[in-house]
């Protein structure tokens, strides 16, 4: 176990933080990157989060140029911001042929562009550029990126190999982003980004995990995915280590317990990485002030709370919303919010609660790191537990693309054909498919699904329009189940929108901006859950008292403020997999402790 000190000290000029959603990346990688600065180096912290909360971690607002950061000499932070890098991609692409070609064909260019694969690759261009190209960081030491969850972060570091080699094999000229003349532009520096991220006397992969079992398991997925990739310089950053401060309390001791037996199973591969462990805090690590005390600041392990107690009054139990929900008779449930508050266990909950009681349920999930099937643990009667496969559903697509939009051409049109759906992008708009297809089937009974953290739902929702353009490009048929799709999800009576939140500033904030932009999209959530409460009297812990003390202004912010309706779920000793605890998320009852 190397000591924290370690990673500032030993730090490569490029630092990337990674992990499942809500094992605290962003903490670690904004607490590094303040203390590198502290020790008089030029610190540059990138965000490649779609949903990135850099500017309220730092307190300070960022965009997509770097910014100082106040009280930090020397570290200045970005948010690589998708819809500019598009807009900059766009002109950038069609710029030099404004002049040139007609209107018609320009403005076809333009609407050629506006998928959300093309944000996609924009947003990697600007990635690529800070990770490839030294002399667009000259000013720097140190880059540290504060990465997105693992599923969308894996895709983003395996799109240099992808669109190298769809370059290397397209002999059209064009592609579902336009002329590949603006990707070819780029090609040396993804070979140079290629270079970087396998070098380990230049970059540091720190593999960020809690102490739980499918966060080591999600860890060691990664840890396997990037070492194929070449990334062989990795560290292991075990978050939020918990031990009890006495023997008095049974909550404690058994949340004590439950990451030791995670530990104990960690997978060998992971066991073997260097490892820094970093503990539980009372709150967390918020401001310069509490990022430095990350590193060896002041403690602010415990704090006196000047939080005065709630006298509201306590809000319903998740059985009240399954009971709305289950009046309708079917219709479609999706869980939505930031990575890491228990999207999977609540979609799971209630899918199994339905269930019992009797009526048809398909548990699906667009999340490409899901596990929804290990949270049930088992068959269970009524249910259908499955996951969108990115690869079985791309095969799926392709073959019927070709059986349509093929079938007629000559060989040399059908070669052009399949050369055009080996594009990365095919793979977003057969998933896209997929999940209009899952909502579809909640015309006939009940379908919930588990989704992918913030930033890759809302581009999957975003995809609508691009999926109709892609269709017409392929010269196939649009499904019913896509054509319907958007009225269905705005349609309350439909679809119910649960946003799923832990009781901390960044996963409330970030849930509210995720309604704001629903709601945008016409569509209206139906309830907020508050997962994994610490707040109440079950505790006599004093780290995890004041933990649940400092959940008080959030609780509030929800109820009062946001939700129009909303559960709360304590935290539970016991790791909510199977029917028996799953359903017991719902009633509201507290399985029994185990004995000390």
């Amino acid at each position: 176990m190397e000591p924290a000190s370690s990673i500032p000290e030993n730090a490569t000029r490029i630092l990337f933080f990674t992990g499942k959603g809500g094992v605290g990346k962003t903490s670690l990688a904004c607490a590094t990157a303040v203390a590198l600065a502290d020790a008089h180096k030029r610190v540059l912290l990138v965000s490649t989060d779609p949903a990135s909360n850099l500017d309220e971690v730092l307190d300070v607002e960022l965009n997509g140029e770097p910014k100082a950061v106040p009280t930090v000499d020397g570290l200045f932070a970005l948010n690589i911001d998708p819809e500019a890098s598009a807009k900059a991609y766009r002109e950038r692409v069609v710029g030099p042929y404004r002049d040139v070609l007609p209107d018609a064909a320009v403005n076809s260019m333009e609407e050629q562009l506006s998928g959300a694969c093309t944000v996609e690759i924009a947003a990697f261009d600007e990635f690529t550029k800070l990770l490839g190209d030294p002399s667009a960081t000259t000013a720097f030491d140190h880059i540290v990126f504060d990465t997105a969850p693992t599923g969308h972060t894996l895709r983003l570091l395996k799109l240099p190999a992808a669109w190298t080699g769809f370059m290397d094999q397209n002999t059209t000229g064009t592609s579902c982003l336009g002329p590949l003349s603006g990707l070819n532009s780029q090609k040396s520096l993804y070979e140079e980004s290629i270079r970087a991220l396998s070098d380990p006397e230049w970059t540091t992969l720190y593999l960020v995990s809690r102490p739980e079992v499918t966060a080591l398991r999600e860890a060691e997925r990664s840890r396997q995915e990037l070492a194929a990739l070449g990334v062989a310089n990795q560290r292991l950053l075990l978050n939020a280590m918990f031990r009890a401060a006495g023997v008095d309390d049974p909550a404690a001791l058994a949340l004590e317990r439950r990451g030791a037996e995670a530990l104990a199973a960690m997978p060998t591969g992971l066991a073997e990485l260097p490892s820094t462990e970093f503990p539980l805090r009372a709150r967390a690590p918020m401001g310069v002030a509490g990022l430095r005390a990350v590193y060896g600041g002041a403690d602010d392990q415990v704090l006196e709370s000047s939080i005065a107690e709630s006298t509201q009054a306590a809000p319903p139990s998740l059985a009240t919303l399954v009971n709305q929900i289950e009046r309708a008779g079917r219709g479609v449930v999706m869980t939505m919010g930031k990575g890491g508050v228990g999207k999977t266990t609540i979609a799971a909950a209630i899918a199994v609660e339905l269930a019992a009681r009797g009526h048809a349920v398909h548990l699906s999930t667009t999340d490409p790191a899901a596990h929804v099937a290990e949270v049930v643990a088992g068959s269970f009667p009524n249910l259908t537990v499955t996951r969108i496969d990115p690869k079985a559903e791309t095969e799926r697509y392709t073959a019927e693309v070709l059986n349509t939009a093929g079938a007629g051409l000559t060989p040399e049109g059908r070669a052009l054909l399949e050369e055009d759906l080996r594009s990365p992008c095919t793979e977003e708009i057969a998933v896209f498919r997929a999940f209009a297809q899952a909502v579809a089937e909640g015309a006939a009974g009940f379908v919930v699904l588990d989704t992918a953290p913030t930033g890759h739902t809302l581009l999957l929702l975003d995809s609508a329009e691009a999926y109709h353009r892609e269709v017409l490009r392929t010269a196939s048929d649009m499904p019913d189940a896509v054509r319907n799709l958007l009225p269905r999800l705005r349609d309350p009576n439909y679809t119910k929108v649960l946003l799923v939140t832990l009781p901390e500033a960044t996963p409330v904030h970030e849930a509210a901006k995720l309604q704001a932009d629903l709601i945008r999209a016409g569509i209206t959530p139906f309830a907020w859950v508050v997962n994994q409460s610490f707040h109440g009297d079950r505790f006599t812990d004093p780290v995890l008292r004041e933990r649940g003390r400092r959940e008080l202004p959030f609780l509030c912010e929800v109820q009062q403020q946001l939700a129009s309706q909303s559960a709360v779920i304590p935290w539970s000793p016991d790791p909510p997999v199977g029917a028996e605890s799953l359903r017991a998320l719902v009633s509201g009852l507290e399985l029994a402790l185990p004995a000390i």
